[in-house]
């Protein structure tokens, strides 16, 4: 019988992953490189949307099933990060309200942005995938899935690195959401990665975990090719 990976070569393959994430979708490549017209950007900010306030919702399900207290009293800072709080006078909007003012910064109103008109079905669909994963898996596979976020503080620096050369029309004050996740982000893959690496430690789980991943990143994968089909790619 084949022995499983030590963590160090797990994690490795876990991180191996990241060729797959969606920081190389063409859609994204475009927004990034400034080849993307302010419909496009507007497209991508409005339909973004959906994926961020299913994030705690999603975050909500994996407290729900876990029956680990010392997991779920760090977990639940994920909620907080998005929702927002107001605690013993300290105040923070969350990663929900300032994507609105990405929104705004943008040229969307508010309102547009909250109902989710111009969600696409298929990105919608793919989002609720994800929710429905968690929601109906064993909690360690939903933490597994969230850790896209290994990947995330480049594409993150990124976004801070070249909108605002690329995109002077947008206010800078809105990519504020960008700036917060690149330090909570790591904070949130250290909590991900120490579950992952402690539950998933047979060969076979850790086979299991490295497909619970690609599922996520095909998601956002997803996500991308639907915005690509419907504001296409600038080349």
């Amino acid at each position: 019988m084949t022995s499983a990976w030590t963590r160090d070569e797990f994690e490795a393959r876990l991180r191996e992953r990241g060729k797959a994430y969606h920081i190389h979708h063409p859609f994204n490549v475009m927004l990034n490189t400034g080849r993307a017209t302010p419909a496009q950007v507007r497209g991508w900010v409005a339909n973004r949307f959906c994926y961020q306030v299913a994030i705690p919702v999603k975050d909500a399900a994996i407290l729900a099933n876990c029956p680990d207290r010392e997991v779920r009293r760090g977990w639940v800072q994920r909620i907080l990060d998005h929702d927002g709080f107001e605690i013993g006078g300290i105040r923070d909007p969350g990663g929900i309200e300032a994507w609105l003012r990405l929104g705004e910064a943008v040229g969307l109103t508010r309102e547009e942005v909250l109902d989710q008109r111009h969600v696409i079905p298929a990105l919608r669909f793919a989002v609720d995938a994800y929710v429905n994963f968690a929601r109906h898996a064993p909690w360690q596979e939903a933490v597994c899935s969230s850790l896209t976020e290994l990947f995330a503080p480049e594409i993150h620096k990124q976004r801070l690195a070249t909108w605002p050369q690329h995109y002077p029309w947008i206010d800078g004050a809105g990519l504020a959401y960008f700036r917060n996740r690149v330090s909570q982000a790591r904070r949130d893959v250290e909590q991900g990665l120490a579950v992952t690496l402690a539950h998933f430690t047979t060969l076979a789980q850790q086979q299991r975990a490295l497909d619970v991943l690609q599922f996520k990143l095909d998601v956002l994968w997803a996500m991308n090719d639907a915005m690509a089909q419907r504001y296409g790619v600038c080349a």
